[in-house]
Protein backbone atom coordinates (compact mmCIF):
# COMPACT_ATOMS: atom_id res chain seq x y z
CA UNK A 1 0.00 0.00 0.00
CA UNK A 2 1.15 3.31 -0.52
CA UNK A 3 1.68 6.07 1.64
CA UNK A 4 -0.08 9.58 1.63
CA UNK A 5 0.90 13.12 1.54
CA UNK A 6 -1.89 15.69 2.80
CA UNK A 7 -1.87 19.35 3.84
CA UNK A 8 -4.80 21.07 5.87
CA UNK A 9 -8.30 20.94 6.07
CA UNK A 10 -9.66 23.88 3.24
CA UNK A 11 -6.10 23.19 1.38
CA UNK A 12 -4.52 26.30 0.09
CA UNK A 13 -1.56 26.18 -3.07
CA UNK A 14 1.28 25.10 -0.39
CA UNK A 15 -0.24 22.30 0.97
CA UNK A 16 -1.00 20.91 -2.62
CA UNK A 17 1.95 22.21 -4.25
CA UNK A 18 3.64 20.29 -0.99
CA UNK A 19 1.85 17.32 -1.42
CA UNK A 20 2.63 17.05 -5.07
CA UNK A 21 6.22 17.87 -4.53
CA UNK A 22 6.61 16.01 -1.54
CA UNK A 23 5.05 12.34 -2.90
CA UNK A 24 7.47 12.57 -5.66
CA UNK A 25 10.34 12.93 -3.96
CA UNK A 26 9.44 10.04 -1.57
CA UNK A 27 8.62 7.77 -4.56
CA UNK A 28 12.01 8.47 -6.16
CA UNK A 29 13.53 7.78 -2.70
CA UNK A 30 12.26 4.09 -2.88
CA UNK A 31 9.17 4.86 -0.77
CA UNK A 32 5.84 4.49 -2.72
CA UNK A 33 3.98 7.81 -1.64
CA UNK A 34 0.73 9.72 -3.32
CA UNK A 35 -0.30 13.31 -3.31
CA UNK A 36 -3.73 13.41 -1.42
CA UNK A 37 -6.08 16.69 -0.30
CA UNK A 38 -8.71 17.20 2.06
CA UNK A 39 -11.25 19.71 0.44
CA UNK A 40 -11.97 21.74 -2.88
CA UNK A 41 -9.80 23.96 -4.65
CA UNK A 42 -9.17 27.45 -4.85
CA UNK A 43 -9.20 29.19 -8.08
CA UNK A 44 -5.54 30.04 -7.47
CA UNK A 45 -4.35 26.55 -6.64
CA UNK A 46 -6.48 25.12 -9.97
CA UNK A 47 -4.65 28.01 -11.80
CA UNK A 48 -0.87 26.27 -11.04
CA UNK A 49 -2.05 22.73 -11.41
CA UNK A 50 -3.42 23.89 -15.16
CA UNK A 51 0.04 25.83 -15.42
CA UNK A 52 2.29 23.02 -15.07
CA UNK A 53 -0.19 20.63 -16.22
CA UNK A 54 -1.14 18.43 -13.24
CA UNK A 55 -4.40 16.79 -12.12
CA UNK A 56 -6.25 17.58 -8.74
CA UNK A 57 -4.81 15.23 -5.83
CA UNK A 58 -7.00 12.20 -4.57
CA UNK A 59 -9.94 13.85 -3.04
CA UNK A 60 -9.51 11.31 0.42
CA UNK A 61 -10.83 12.49 3.81
CA UNK A 62 -10.50 9.46 5.64
CA UNK A 63 -6.90 7.45 6.88
CA UNK A 64 -7.81 5.38 9.26
CA UNK A 65 -5.09 2.53 8.90
CA UNK A 66 -2.91 4.72 6.65
CA UNK A 67 0.11 5.94 6.88
CA UNK A 68 0.93 9.54 5.62
CA UNK A 69 3.13 12.53 5.67
CA UNK A 70 1.65 15.78 7.28
CA UNK A 71 2.78 18.92 4.98
CA UNK A 72 2.05 22.62 5.96
CA UNK A 73 0.05 21.95 9.48
CA UNK A 74 0.53 20.17 12.83
CA UNK A 75 -2.86 21.19 14.06
CA UNK A 76 -5.31 18.82 15.07
CA UNK A 77 -8.14 21.28 14.19
CA UNK A 78 -6.64 21.02 10.85
CA UNK A 79 -5.71 17.45 10.26
CA UNK A 80 -8.40 14.63 8.94
CA UNK A 81 -10.50 14.13 11.36
CA UNK A 82 -9.55 10.48 12.02
CA UNK A 83 -5.85 11.36 11.93
CA UNK A 84 -5.35 9.33 15.44
CA UNK A 85 -6.50 5.71 13.71
CA UNK A 86 -3.41 6.75 11.12
CA UNK A 87 0.84 6.56 11.42
CA UNK A 88 2.29 9.55 10.97
CA UNK A 89 5.08 9.05 9.26
CA UNK A 90 6.38 12.61 8.78
CA UNK A 91 5.76 16.66 9.58
CA UNK A 92 7.13 18.92 7.30
CA UNK A 93 5.74 22.52 8.03
CA UNK A 94 7.04 26.18 8.72
CA UNK A 95 4.17 27.16 10.93
CA UNK A 96 4.05 26.80 14.85
CA UNK A 97 3.97 23.54 16.14
CA UNK A 98 1.15 22.38 16.47
CA UNK A 99 -0.41 19.51 18.75
CA UNK A 100 -0.49 16.41 16.50
CA UNK A 101 1.64 13.47 18.38
CA UNK A 102 2.49 10.35 17.68
CA UNK A 103 3.52 6.83 19.21
CA UNK A 104 6.53 6.18 17.00
CA UNK A 105 9.60 8.16 16.00
CA UNK A 106 9.20 10.40 13.12
CA UNK A 107 10.55 12.53 10.34
CA UNK A 108 10.22 16.53 10.87
CA UNK A 109 11.42 19.10 9.04
CA UNK A 110 9.94 22.57 10.52
CA UNK A 111 11.54 25.39 9.40
CA UNK A 112 10.73 29.14 10.40
CA UNK A 113 10.40 30.47 6.35
CA UNK A 114 7.22 31.76 4.78
CA UNK A 115 6.35 28.28 2.38
CA UNK A 116 6.56 24.49 2.88
CA UNK A 117 7.55 24.36 -0.30
CA UNK A 118 10.91 25.96 0.43
CA UNK A 119 11.27 23.63 3.10
CA UNK A 120 10.65 20.55 0.19
CA UNK A 121 13.12 22.38 -2.01
CA UNK A 122 15.71 21.79 0.92
CA UNK A 123 14.78 18.06 0.78
CA UNK A 124 15.31 17.54 -2.59
CA UNK A 125 18.94 19.16 -2.21
CA UNK A 126 19.78 17.07 1.29
CA UNK A 127 19.21 14.03 -1.17
CA UNK A 128 20.52 15.01 -3.81
CA UNK A 129 17.05 14.44 -6.43
CA UNK A 130 16.86 16.34 -9.49
CA UNK A 131 13.57 18.46 -9.39
CA UNK A 132 11.01 17.76 -12.27
CA UNK A 133 10.73 21.52 -14.32
CA UNK A 134 6.73 21.41 -14.15
CA UNK A 135 6.97 20.45 -10.09
CA UNK A 136 9.45 23.23 -10.24
CA UNK A 137 6.92 25.54 -11.02
CA UNK A 138 4.13 24.36 -8.79
CA UNK A 139 6.98 24.35 -5.82
CA UNK A 140 7.71 28.29 -6.76
CA UNK A 141 4.31 29.41 -7.33
CA UNK A 142 3.25 28.19 -3.63
CA UNK A 143 6.26 30.06 -2.59
CA UNK A 144 5.28 33.61 -4.36
CA UNK A 145 1.45 32.57 -2.85
CA UNK A 146 2.38 32.08 0.75
CA UNK A 147 4.91 35.16 1.07
CA UNK A 148 2.57 37.06 -1.34
CA UNK A 149 5.32 37.58 -3.47
CA UNK A 150 7.94 38.12 -0.98
CA UNK A 151 5.76 41.09 1.00
CA UNK A 152 5.07 39.50 3.57
CA UNK A 153 6.81 39.27 6.88
CA UNK A 154 7.73 35.44 6.72
CA UNK A 155 9.59 35.95 3.70
CA UNK A 156 13.04 34.98 4.52
CA UNK A 157 16.21 34.88 2.22
CA UNK A 158 15.87 31.39 1.63
CA UNK A 159 12.33 31.99 0.07
CA UNK A 160 13.68 34.07 -2.48
CA UNK A 161 16.87 31.93 -3.04
CA UNK A 162 14.18 28.97 -3.51
CA UNK A 163 12.16 31.15 -6.05
CA UNK A 164 15.29 32.09 -8.07
CA UNK A 165 16.17 28.29 -8.36
CA UNK A 166 13.44 26.94 -9.11
CA UNK A 167 12.25 29.94 -11.38
CA UNK A 168 15.57 28.58 -13.47
CA UNK A 169 14.31 24.75 -13.37
CA UNK A 170 10.88 25.67 -14.57
CA UNK A 171 11.91 27.76 -17.18
CA UNK A 172 10.60 30.91 -15.87
CA UNK A 173 11.95 33.89 -17.06
CA UNK A 174 9.67 36.33 -14.53
CA UNK A 175 8.54 34.96 -11.34
CA UNK A 176 7.12 38.14 -10.22
CA UNK A 177 5.15 38.27 -12.89
CA UNK A 178 3.49 35.31 -12.80
CA UNK A 179 3.23 36.03 -9.09
CA UNK A 180 0.93 38.76 -9.95
CA UNK A 181 -1.23 36.70 -12.80
CA UNK A 182 -2.11 34.35 -9.52
CA UNK A 183 -3.33 37.27 -7.36
CA UNK A 184 -5.33 38.31 -10.28
CA UNK A 185 -6.91 34.85 -10.19
CA UNK A 186 -7.17 35.30 -6.54
CA UNK A 187 -8.91 39.29 -7.12
CA UNK A 188 -11.56 37.62 -8.80
CA UNK A 189 -14.55 36.98 -6.45
CA UNK A 190 -17.73 38.37 -8.52
CA UNK A 191 -20.60 35.98 -8.58
CA UNK A 192 -18.98 33.51 -5.92
CA UNK A 193 -21.14 32.83 -2.73
CA UNK A 194 -20.15 34.52 0.25
CA UNK A 195 -19.39 31.03 2.08
CA UNK A 196 -17.28 30.10 -0.62
CA UNK A 197 -15.10 33.18 -0.42
CA UNK A 198 -14.99 32.91 3.23
CA UNK A 199 -13.98 29.27 3.20
CA UNK A 200 -11.50 30.05 0.60
CA UNK A 201 -8.27 30.17 2.72
CA UNK A 202 -10.02 29.04 6.14
CA UNK A 203 -8.21 27.86 9.13
CA UNK A 204 -9.33 26.89 12.51
CA UNK A 205 -7.33 27.32 15.67
CA UNK A 206 -7.85 26.13 19.47
CA UNK A 207 -6.77 29.00 21.74
CA UNK A 208 -6.79 27.65 25.39
CA UNK A 209 -9.98 25.92 24.50
CA UNK A 210 -11.43 28.25 22.58
CA UNK A 211 -12.32 27.11 18.79
CA UNK A 212 -10.83 30.60 16.51
CA UNK A 213 -11.78 30.58 12.88
CA UNK A 214 -9.49 32.91 10.91
CA UNK A 215 -9.85 33.46 7.20
CA UNK A 216 -8.31 35.30 4.79
CA UNK A 217 -8.55 36.72 1.08
CA UNK A 218 -5.92 38.59 -0.42
CA UNK A 219 -6.25 40.73 -3.87
CA UNK A 220 -5.01 43.60 -5.31
CA UNK A 221 -7.70 45.95 -4.17
CA UNK A 222 -9.81 46.05 -1.65
CA UNK A 223 -12.37 47.77 -3.59
CA UNK A 224 -13.61 44.37 -5.13
CA UNK A 225 -15.33 43.71 -1.85
CA UNK A 226 -17.39 46.79 -1.30
CA UNK A 227 -20.15 45.41 -2.72
CA UNK A 228 -20.38 42.25 -1.11
CA UNK A 229 -18.78 42.98 2.40
CA UNK A 230 -22.22 42.80 4.14
CA UNK A 231 -22.58 39.09 2.85
CA UNK A 232 -19.26 38.27 4.26
CA UNK A 233 -20.35 40.05 7.21
CA UNK A 234 -23.33 38.00 7.69
CA UNK A 235 -21.46 34.71 6.55
CA UNK A 236 -18.71 34.93 9.41
CA UNK A 237 -21.74 35.43 11.91
CA UNK A 238 -23.51 32.04 10.79
CA UNK A 239 -20.36 30.04 10.72
CA UNK A 240 -19.22 31.28 14.01
CA UNK A 241 -22.77 29.89 15.47
CA UNK A 242 -22.84 26.48 12.90
CA UNK A 243 -19.63 25.47 14.49
CA UNK A 244 -19.98 26.90 18.11
CA UNK A 245 -17.07 28.89 17.71
CA UNK A 246 -15.77 31.46 20.09
CA UNK A 247 -14.67 33.80 17.42
CA UNK A 248 -14.43 34.07 13.55
CA UNK A 249 -11.85 36.60 11.83
CA UNK A 250 -11.40 37.22 8.35
CA UNK A 251 -8.78 38.69 6.54
CA UNK A 252 -9.44 41.03 4.07
CA UNK A 253 -5.92 41.69 2.61
CA UNK A 254 -4.95 44.12 0.01
CA UNK A 255 -1.36 43.37 -1.17
CA UNK A 256 -0.59 46.69 -2.92
CA UNK A 257 -1.61 48.82 -0.18
CA UNK A 258 0.54 46.38 2.30
CA UNK A 259 -2.55 45.82 4.95
CA UNK A 260 -5.63 44.33 6.15
CA UNK A 261 -9.20 44.73 6.78
CA UNK A 262 -10.18 42.33 9.65
CA UNK A 263 -14.16 41.61 9.66
CA UNK A 264 -14.63 40.02 13.37
CA UNK A 265 -17.71 38.05 15.07
CA UNK A 266 -16.93 37.00 18.74
CA UNK A 267 -17.74 36.61 22.16
CA UNK A 268 -15.79 38.96 23.22
CA UNK A 269 -16.08 42.64 22.74
CA UNK A 270 -12.53 43.71 23.18
CA UNK A 271 -10.99 40.78 21.17
CA UNK A 272 -8.69 43.21 18.65
CA UNK A 273 -8.12 45.40 21.45
CA UNK A 274 -6.61 42.80 23.54
CA UNK A 275 -4.55 41.58 20.54
CA UNK A 276 -3.78 44.17 18.27
CA UNK A 277 -4.26 47.17 20.04
CA UNK A 278 -6.96 48.77 17.66
CA UNK A 279 -10.55 48.17 18.77
CA UNK A 280 -13.16 46.79 16.17
CA UNK A 281 -15.75 49.80 14.79
CA UNK A 282 -18.96 47.95 13.34
CA UNK A 283 -17.22 44.51 13.57
CA UNK A 284 -14.59 45.89 11.44
CA UNK A 285 -10.89 47.19 12.22
CA UNK A 286 -8.36 48.40 10.21
CA UNK A 287 -4.68 46.75 10.34
CA UNK A 288 -1.67 47.94 8.61
CA UNK A 289 1.38 46.27 7.34
CA UNK A 290 -0.90 42.87 8.58
CA UNK A 291 0.01 40.42 5.28
CA UNK A 292 0.50 36.81 7.72
CA UNK A 293 -2.24 35.18 9.45
CA UNK A 294 0.90 33.01 11.00
CA UNK A 295 3.15 35.77 11.61
CA UNK A 296 0.99 38.81 12.75
CA UNK A 297 -2.68 37.27 13.31
CA UNK A 298 -2.33 33.90 15.26
CA UNK A 299 0.20 34.75 17.88
CA UNK A 300 -0.71 37.65 19.51
CA UNK A 301 -4.49 36.53 19.20
CA UNK A 302 -2.95 33.02 21.23
CA UNK A 303 -1.39 35.32 23.94
CA UNK A 304 -4.72 37.20 24.33
CA UNK A 305 -6.30 34.16 25.31
CA UNK A 306 -3.77 32.70 27.47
Amino acid sequence: MPHYVVGHKIPDSDSICSAIALSYLKTTLGEETVPARLGELSPETLFILDKFGFEQPELKMSYAGESLYVVDHSERTQAPDDIDEATILGIIDHHKLGDLTTSTPLECWIRPVGCTNTIIKMMYDFHNVEIPKNIAGAMMCAILSDTVIFKSPTCTTADIKCVEALAEIAGIDDAEALGMEMFKVKSAVEGTPARDLVLRDFKDFDMNGNLVGIGQLEVIDLAIFDDIKADLEADIAKLKAEGNRHSVLLLLTDIMKEGSEMLVVSDNADLTEKAYGKATVDGKVWLDGVLSRKKQVVPPLQESFS
